[in-house]
């Protein structure tokens, strides 16, 4: 379990029930609400208006139509909305990583990260509609089943308008592939780029040239961007102190995490916690580039 899920408890309206995994509610995160963080997926279909939502510190202004793919362990905050935006919720492991055709929904880098504009947003208001009805309906396998069948199908729908190529056609696609899987488990542990190349069989120097070549980070701004984005989500989104953050993420010195930190975003743990819970304008600081 990652550090980020360990620490938060969603409002039980918002979990997917434990008999199939899927469910519908109107928003995982209640709009105008503080950062929440979640448990589990969340697709949300705008509907008649737009939708201001922010994912990770990143601002996404959504028309009528348009479908947005929370992850878990994302940092969540909606803007009051005009309309009543739908959300199916699905736990993670629903899926294994090779069932679907070119989805892994638990991989964080799938398809549908940024918001999607279908074509014909009425087949996914009609799946929606069909998906969430059903989930109302008496517990037991046969409407499990069911629920899963429309919820790989909706998936799909959503793999096919958003292709995003594939990165593991070339060697150093699929060396940064299995770096980012790897590092997905191991960054609360390690920052050092010398463990995840001895890992996975490589130098430090190929890690490093398919780094580049994929993010236009090198493997070292890699780790750090992801150690950085776990500390801002548990900094916005969790009572935990700034030490007990340091602590989760690996480092033995609150001095050393606030260096860390102030490093990669400009701001110091409180000031980065105090601006965003007073909820200033802008100011939430992204990554370092790559030539920093």
């Amino acid at each position: 379990m990652s550090a980020l899920i360990q620490y938060t408890e969603p409002a039980p309206a918002s979990l997917p029930p434990d008999w199939s995994g899927v469910g519908g509610c109107t928003l995982p995160v209640a709009a105008g609400a503080t950062t929440d963080l979640l448990n589990c997926h969340a697709l949300v279909l705008s509907t008649d208006g737009p939708l201001l939502a922010e994912i990770d510190f990143a601002e996404f202004s959504s028309g009528p139509g348009t479908l947005l793919w929370v992850r878990p362990g994302q940092a969540l905050r909606f803007a009051e909305s005009p309309d009543d935006p739908v959300t199916i919720v699905f736990r993670p492991g629903l899926f294994g990583p090779d069932e679907l055709p070119g989805v892994s929904p638990d991989d964080p880098a799938g398809p549908a990260r940024a918001p999607l504009a279908p074509p014909d947003p009425g087949v996914f208001r009609a799946a929606f509609t069909h998906l969430i009805a059903d989930s109302a309906g008496p517990p037991g396998p046969v409407t499990a089943a069911l629920l899963r069948h429309q919820l790989a199908a909706l998936l799909l729908r959503i793999r096919a308008l958003d292709p995003d190529g594939d990165v593991r056609a070339h060697v150093e696609g699929r060396t940064f592939e299995r770096f980012r899987i790897r590092l997905e488990e191991g960054y609360p542990h390690t920052r050092r780029v010398e463990d995840y190349a001895s890992e996975l069989g490589c130098s430090v120097r190929t890690l490093t040239r398919a780094s580049l070549a994929l993010s236009g980070r090198t493997a070292k701004q890699v780790v750090d961007d992801r150690v950085a984005l776990q500390a801002r989500r548990l900094l916005a989104a969790t009572p935990l102190s700034v030490a007990e953050v340091g602590r989760i993420l690996g480092f033995g010195e609150p001095t050393n995490f606030g260096r860390f930190f102030h490093r990669e975003t400009g701001l110091s743990p409180g000031q980065f916690r105090g601006r965003f819970t007073d909820d200033s304008p802008g100011g939430i600081p992204g990554p370092r580039r790559p030539t920093d």
